[in-house]
């Protein structure tokens, strides 16, 4: 059997690609990285813990790939181009086929968005995954969650609930949704960050967030920041054809407006930047779609419409809480 260094050298080092601005990367006390002239560091973390974001039936690619697209999906939200990841992983035992999957579905992830695994750790314990992401952005151009102005459009960059349907199709709480239940399930396990269309948004999106924790949750972030208030077009949340077909509308809507893991980007842009954004979005398949509106409010609240007109809609939870919701959920 491998030992921890053997481990690290076998998975994760010698099917790195580098890039070039690496100095000194995975096997020394530490990385060296040579950050771009007048360009921002932006640094994120997430975790991953067996139980609580994934279950034992979750593939070890999906998790590998997983672990690194949500932070990624951060990087995304801020306006930033990945460069360098970082991973602390703690195994309950040195499982080299689970190892084999989980970095296949790492280095691929990495490959696809052209950053590097610097560095790390390796531990024994319950299974968790960490890691740390490192991406640069133009001096001053990074995009924040404050800066919502009343009469900013409100958009999202894709349809809304998909991962969180899967989920309870999964837990059966829901029955399955026949021919979408795959595409379901890979909208689950193997979320795109958003991350070109978060660089296409700097000096257009005045504020910006990726919804982890469901749109509501998220929003909130933005409103509270920027100390505004929000409306939101039920008819036009950008639901998918899973959705449509599975649930209700009212259940569709709640979800879309509730569920974690989509890993969209959910923007603000003012009037005067709405042609800027049509244009630079004009190649995408799927474009941002604009769910309502900016409004000037005391407090960061949210109200709806549905056809034009007021709509009261009462949610149990606008999102996923990591110290409410059952284990086995997702954020």
């Amino acid at each position: 059997m491998r030992n921890e260094f053997s481990l690290i050298e076998y998975y994760f080092q010698q099917h790195q690609r580098t890039r070039d601005d690496v100095l000194i990367g995975i096997g020394d006390d530490g990385a060296v990285t040579r950050v771009q002239p007048q360009h921002d560091l932006v640094t994120v973390t997430d975790t991953m813990v067996a139980g609580v974001h994934f279950d034992d039936t979750t593939p070890a690619r999906a998790i590998g790939h997983k672990a690194v697209a949500v932070n990624l999906s951060d990087l995304a939200a801020m306006g930033a181009e990945p460069c360098w990841i970082s991973l602390a992983l703690t195994l309950p035992e040195a499982d080299e086929q689970w190892l084999q999957e989980f970095s296949a579905g790492l280095h691929e992830i990495c490959q696809y968005y052209g950053c590097s695994l610097i560095g790390g750790d390796t531990t024994r314990g319950p299974l968790t995954v960490t890691i740390t992401a490192q991406g640069q952005v133009p001096e001053g151009q990074a995009l924040t969650r404050k800066g919502a102005m009343p009469g900013d459009w409100l958009y999202v960059s894709g349809p809304l609930g998909d991962a969180g349907l899967a989920l309870d199709i999964t837990q059966q709480r829901y029955p399955e949704a026949g021919p979408h239940l795959q595409k379901l399930i890979e909208r689950l396990h193997y979320p795109s960050p958003r991350v070109a269309l978060g660089q296409s948004l700097r000096g257009v999106a005045n504020a910006c967030i990726d919804v982890s924790d469901g749109l509501l949750a998220d929003l909130g972030h933005i409103l509270t920041s920027s100390q505004v208030g929000a409306e939101i077009e039920l008819d036009k949340l950008p639901l998918s054809l899973a959705m449509t077909e599975t649930l209700s509308q009212q259940q569709a809507y709640a979800k879309a407006l509730t569920a974690g893991d989509d890993y969209e980007l959910c923007f603000t842009v003012a009037e005067h930047h709405r042609g800027k954004l049509e244009t630079l979005t004009a190649h995408l398949k799927n474009k941002p779609v604009c769910i309502g509106r900016i409004k000037k409010s005391q407090q960061a609240t949210v109200s709806f419409k549905l056809d034009g007109e007021d709509y009261p809609l009462t949610l149990e939870q606008p999102g996923f809480n990591h110290f409410l919701d059952d284990a086995g959920a997702t954020s």
